[in-house]
This record gives C-alpha cells, structure tokens and sequence, in this order.
C-alpha cells in the first residue's frame, strides 16, 4: 500500500484520565491523555502536564496524584475537566470523591479504574513537565477485574484523538501479545 505524510503531530488514540491532586485541602481533577507506563518494577506511569495547568503545581506540592480512567457514561463531565481551571472551579463537586491509602491522591468512584500514585521524578520540557511516579494502588469496579487484573473485554475506557480532538472508546481484541508473533520468531512463519 501507498505510503503517505502525515503532520508529525499525529498520534494514535490515547486513554483519557481525569487526573487528581489535592488543591488548598479540596480535591481537583483536569482531564489528560499523555498518559504511559514507564517501568514494571517497580510499577512507574508517567503523565505530560502543561505548565500553565494548575494541577501541575499541585503534584509538585504534594508529591501525588491519581488517574482514574472514566468511561464513555462520564465523557461530558471528563471534557469540563479539561476545560474548567481549578484555580476557578471545584471540579470536586460533580464526582462522588474518595481516598485510597496515598495523601493527596484523590479518586473518582463514578470511574471504574484508578490508580494513587507517589511522584518518583519531574522531568522539565518546554512546555511541559513528564511527571513519573510509582504506582501504589490500583481500584477497579468489580464489574471490570477478574484475577486481580483488568478484564479489558468488560471496561470500555475513553480515548482521545489528536489533533482532531475526539473522544473515542476501544475496540475488540486481536490477538495476544508477545504470543502471536512466535511462529515468526522461531522461523516457522509461511
């Protein structure tokens, strides 16, 4: 197939998290994508926030946060997030809030999967700031785990596109990772 250009800012969807930080003794969340894990021992996610973000000064402060991943059910509410500043908004008033065992890392029960977090390290770009931190607690409706795990099959988390700037949600599974490639591996492939 005909390969095309594309404009470098392309990039293929992301899962929506609505990130929370403690703000003058209140909770406070802002909608972000720039989401990834960073190492598996010990766990480590890392988060891009804009500097001008008032949540960015808030994990700084406590060394925090949490990322609790919404579904499809909290799309307008996640959107406000990322609209509304909590310098002017108490974002905490539209979720039913909870605290795990983190200070400072307030979660969102209305959001099937969230993750408290203790910040590891800042990493300062131009606009940016990658915080990295290590994963302390994971909270899962039980509707989405099994075994101790995420049962992907029954979560239906959001995603954001850009830069068309779009909600999406996930699609079906494929194959199994780090399985389907060993006839390729070993040589067997026809």
């Amino acid at each position: 197939m005909e390969k095309v250009r594309l404009d470098p800012n392309q990039l293929p969807p992301m899962p929506v998290a609505l990130v929370g930080t403690l703000a003058e003794g209140r909770a406070n969340f802002m909608a972000a994508a720039w989401i990834t894990r960073v190492t598996i021992k010990p766990p480590r996610i890392g988060v891009g926030i804009n500097h001008r973000q008032w949540t960015h000064g808030r994990i700084q402060e406590t060394g925090a946060f949490s990322l609790c991943f919404p579904g499809p059910d909290l799309v307008e509410k996640t959107d406000y997030c990322g609209l509304a500043s909590g310098r002017n908004a108490d974002k905490s008033a539209i979720f039913d809030v909870y605290y795990g065992d983190t200070p400072g890392a307030p979660l969102i029960r209305e959001c099937p999967l969230c993750y408290e977090v203790v910040l590891d390290q800042a990493v300062d770009l131009a606009t940016h700031t990658f915080f990295i931190g290590e994963i302390k607690t994971v909270w899962a409706d039980e509707a989405i785990a099994a075994d101790g795990k995420i049962a992907v099959e029954k979560w239906n988390p959001l995603l954001l596109t850009m830069p068309d700037n779009r909600y999406w949600t996930l699609g079906n599974q494929v194959a199994d990772a780090w399985s389907v490639g060993k006839a390729l591996k070993k040589g067997e492939a026809k």
